[in-house]
């Protein structure tokens, strides 16, 4: 909300910068990760920075709701990080504002910045997919399916049948394309089957773009079992990891580049879900009754309903729908690694989905689904803040 300040008479007026403040401190943070070395340091330097731009703008921007909450954020997160008010600050480099190959700095540049939206993706177990619009589904998608075929970015994966009679399946194999963009990388195609899990593109190397910029990288974390392909230019981060046999993924990208797509490429498991004819759940809901299961399963699966229960309460403690699709795993397959995905699946989402509030997803009727209360607006904006870095 503009204010108006009296000079003589003469009237100024004079805008909030809010959002400038707040598209500086996504541009000073969004390429950093917090598994690495020093990202506390860097990460409140920018905080900051933020604080400084926020204290500049307290006298014009006093009525406006937006600002108050910024710096109710700053406050929390400077808690949260244990950052010290007084010390060094990012100093924003104008550059970087109209770097083309710097998603949130491109699209935070002009008269009126905004924080770009972000989606979230994942798909882990035999097989449970999370899509864009955080609709939850078990299907069974057996062989070669699109995750995502957008004009910036292509992922297939491919299922296989995990056990003999049943129609659960999980993925051993996931193809990732990153396509070409302007000067900051060439396209690049990344490619996982169960046991080779390489920290490299096919091409041999482990960063599109040139030296200074890297515009699309791999991190590997753990040799052979998880790696990060982090894409700066489009704001997109990917984990690819290997639990027991199986691979999984998670993803989170800008909603406007996900959804930049022709008519023809609309069969995307990850923006429409599955085809209907595909599911194995009935809305969302798990048969994890032995009705439900075939007798094949049953007999092949060395866990029963009160076991796997307990397996999977001891890795997760909110009983939302990771916590029943590691049940229905574990009765499918009796496979222990099944227990890891589902933790490590939700593990992703809290590292990746933007928006706090939707991290669990409970199931209607599952029971005891644990305490849910609403964010305050503080960890609205923490959420919306963390999630253009994380």
């Amino acid at each position: 909300l503009p204010s108006v300040l009296h000079i003589g008479d003469c009237q100024l007026q004079t805008h909030c910068h809010i959002q400038k403040c707040t598209t500086d401190f996504v541009a000073l943070t969004s390429h950093l990760n917090s598994a690495l070395n020093g990202f506390d340091l860097e990460f409140c330097k920018a905080l900051r920075a933020y604080s400084a731009c926020t204290y500049r703008n307290s006298k014009v921007c006093r009525g406006n709701l937006v600002y108050h909450s910024a710096v109710l954020g700053i406050s929390d997160l400077m808690s949260q990080r244990n950052c010290s008010k007084d010390g060094p600050t990012s100093s924003t480099n104008p550059e970087m504002t109209h770097d083309p190959c710097h998603y949130s700095a491109r699209v935070g540049a002009g008269e009126q910045p905004s924080l770009p939206t972000y989606l979230f993706c994942g798909l882990f177990g035999d097989p449970h997919l999370r899509t864009f619009k955080d609709h939850f589904q078990t299907c069974k998608v057996e062989g070669a399916w699109p995750l995502i075929d957008n004009n910036y970015l292509s992922v297939q994966v491919t299922n296989v049948p995990v056990v003999p009679g049943s129609s659960a399946t999980a993925t051993n194999k996931i193809t990732i394309i990153f396509k070409s963009y302007q000067d900051c990388t060439d396209q690049k195609v990344y490619q996982a089957v169960t046991d080779d899990l390489p920290a490299a593109f096919v091409d041999g190397t482990t960063s599109g773009g040139d030296g200074s910029t890297r515009s699309l990288r791999i991190v590997e974390r753990v040799s052979g079992k998880y790696v990060e392909m982090h894409a700066q230019y489009m704001g997109t981060t990917v984990y690819v990891r290997q639990l027991g046999r199986y691979l999984t993924l998670a993803i989170r990208m800008p909603q406007e580049l996900a959804m930049a797509y022709e008519e023809s490429q609309d069969l995307q498991l990850c923006v429409n879900g599955c085809p209907s004819g595909e599911h194995i759940d009935v809305s969302g809901h798990l048969p994890l009754s032995v009705a439900g299961l075939s007798a094949v399963t049953r007999a092949r699966s060395a866990y029963t309903l009160e076991s796997a229960t307990s397996a999977c309460h001891e890795k997760m403690l909110v009983k939302d729908i990771y916590f029943y699709s590691c049940i229905f795993d574990l009765l499918t397959t009796g496979d222990a690694n099944f227990t890891a995905a589902a933790q490590s699946a939700l593990r992703d989402v809290e590292a990746l989905h933007p928006r706090r509030e939707r991290w669990h997803i409970f199931p209607r009727g599952a029971g005891d689904t644990g305490t849910r209360s609403s964010p305050s607006i503080v960890l609205r904006l923490a959420a919306l803040i963390l999630g253009a870095f994380l």
